[in-house]
């Protein structure tokens, strides 16, 4: 994958901003034309350019001269005959800034099939997974290739991706943004579809050094994922719902052989800065999703947990009590007093003990003042 430089060139996507900050991705074709509500943008008059130009917009009228000058032989008049509204877009004089897109830039406005994992969130997958060029890395759910373009440029011509997507569509969607955004084919992409826990059990033992989960139902992959794991390796889980989070967080703990999980999520908040007026904009993008991350033990070795006290049991379900086939085994005393711990199993009597102390004196102080002062 060779990073572009220079003039702009046929082929290329190129985003235009204007004054307003509104932007617009297109590619460069010959004889392209770009219709924007402020006019129309030739391609001729952006390819040859350096990254930084301005481009004007022109009108319709300016155009179909243009084209006959080319051409006297074609009508130009027959598409605008048929399409009216096209003349209602030809005012012409409107700037715009060209560049080559950013990678987020371009995961943003590129082509999509499934919903495409936030900007913000590959970012932090990067780094908080610890990709880094060379790495071999096996990623499940390729959607629209947003996470494995930041995978892929993440991990270099040196690295080795390999993606397992469910639907053919999808794994064409992604292949395809992949190879506009890097001008070809990625060669350390290999791109499989199919089911991720047939394919990967063809994959070798140890194979890889991260694993990058973004699938409905991660805790049912933990098997194979921890097989093709390389000890020490990294596991990043993206998951959308609290849900799907707890599930993920208890089998990691069940399994044992996965480090004690770390989860985050991420909030974007742009800010205004003209002159005095300094302040964060009206929208900003929330909650996206929930990553969580945790590293592969040795074979043969438990993950260290920390001690839960009695006093704070959260992993008793409050209707485990409640159960018909419950009651038949306990009696409704010993019921009654496990629902009763469980709605006090966040304090210890010891605490509650000091409160009732304190609230008790400052109730006698109170009362006291009173009296003083009847």
């Amino acid at each position: 994958m060779s990073l572009r430089r220079g003039p702009l060139s046929v082929g290329e996507r190129v985003q235009l901003t204007d004054r307003r900050g509104r932007k617009l991705t297109v590619m460069l074709e010959p004889g392209g034309l770009t219709q924007t509500d402020h006019g129309l943008l030739p391609h001729e008059a952006m390819i040859g350019l350096p990254e930084g130009s301005v481009v004007v917009t022109i009108s319709a009228d300016k155009w179909r001269q243009m084209r006959h000058k080319q051409d006297a032989s074609t009508d130009t008049e027959a598409p605008d005959r048929a399409k009216p509204w096209k003349s209602s877009r030809g005012i012409g004089g409107w700037a715009f800034t060209v560049m080559r897109p950013r990678l987020e830039d371009y995961v943003l406005s590129m082509p999509r099939g499934a919903q495409i994992m936030y900007p913000k969130d590959v970012a932090r997958v990067i780094l908080l997974g610890d990709i880094r060029p060379g790495m071999r890395v096996l990623e499940s759910g390729a959607g629209s290739g947003a996470m494995s373009l930041g995978l892929l440029d993440a991990i270099g011509t040196e690295g080795k991706l390999t993606s397992i997507e469910r639907r053919e569509e999808f794994a064409r969607v992604a292949m395809g943004n992949a190879t506009v955004f890097f001008g070809q084919r990625p060669a350390q992409w290999d791109l499989r579809t199919g089911d991720f826990d047939a394919i990967a059990a063809d994959l070798p033992e140890d194979g890889f050094d991260r694993i990058v989960l973004d699938m409905l139902d991660p805790w049912n992959r933990l098997q194979q994922a921890y097989r093709v794991m390389a000890p020490g390796g990294v596991l990043t889980a993206y998951v959308t719902t609290t849900t799907q989070l707890s599930r993920l967080a208890e089998a990691l703990r069940a399994d044992g052989r996965w480090t004690e999980p770390e989860i985050m999520e991420s909030l974007e908040r742009s800010w205004k800065a003209d002159g005095l007026a300094v302040r964060p904009e009206h929208e900003m993008i929330g909650h996206t999703g929930f990553l969580l991350i945790s590293r592969a033990m040795a074979p043969g070795q438990q993950a260290l947990r920390k001690h839960v006290r009695a006093t704070k049991d959260y992993q008793t379900d409050v209707d485990q009590s409640r159960r018909p086939d419950t009651i038949s085994k306990f009696s409704q005393e010993r019921e009654m007093q496990d629902v009763e711990d469980l709605e006090l199993r966040r304090v210890s009597d010891r605490k509650l003990r000091k409160v009732l102390r304190d609230l008790d004196h400052q109730v006698r102080t109170l009362q006291g003042g009173q009296g003083q002062e009847g």
